[in-house]
């Protein structure tokens, strides 16, 4: 008879251990986040999803609601390289979503990274009117995000999560 009430004990005792707590993210709340690798134009494609990570903890009501290292994907919507007659690289990446570890789904505004090359259009027009015509050959700079970029986003709207 003890060990039953002493096994029960222990089970009431581990659930409440375990006892989960719901935690408002208010809207507009800053979320910082850095990408996993680095990304450029040419190597991705529309559509395609890139990997950021929640760069620092972000607490709520003194729990931590969304853990450092809380992967985000981002997804391509814009990728273009470089190319002849100098045009420049362009990369868009749009950020909306952020899944807690607990798969909960919190959307996020505000998190667009765009980033684009430098123009070397008209040198290359006027190094081929004056000059010779390899010059169309001249590529504008590539769109690249570097391995830690940071970018912050911004929880969309108030949204209730259960935290462990």
């Amino acid at each position: 008879m003890k060990k039953l009430l002493l096994s029960l004990f222990l089970c009431l005792f581990s659930m409440a251990t375990f006892a989960q707590k719901e935690v408002m993210v208010k809207a507009g709340t800053p979320v910082p986040l850095r990408i996993v690798n680095s990304t450029k134009a040419a190597d991705v494609k529309v559509g395609q999803k890139v990997a950021f990570r929640v760069s620092r903890d972000i607490n709520v009501e003194g729990v931590t609601a969304i853990p450092f290292g809380t992967e985000v994907n981002g997804t391509v919507y814009e990728a273009k390289k470089s190319s002849w007659w100098g045009t420049k690289g362009r990369l868009g990446i749009k950020i909306d979503e952020l899944i807690t570890p607990n798969g909960e789904m919190i959307p996020l505004t505000n998190g667009d990274v765009y980033v684009t090359g430098k123009n070397r259009t008209v040198l290359s027009v006027v190094l081929f009117a004056v000059v010779v015509w390899p010059a169309c050959f001249i590529c504008g700079s590539k769109a690249e995000i570097p391995n830690g970029y940071e970018v912050q986003a911004n929880v969309a709207s108030n949204t209730s999560i259960k935290v462990y």
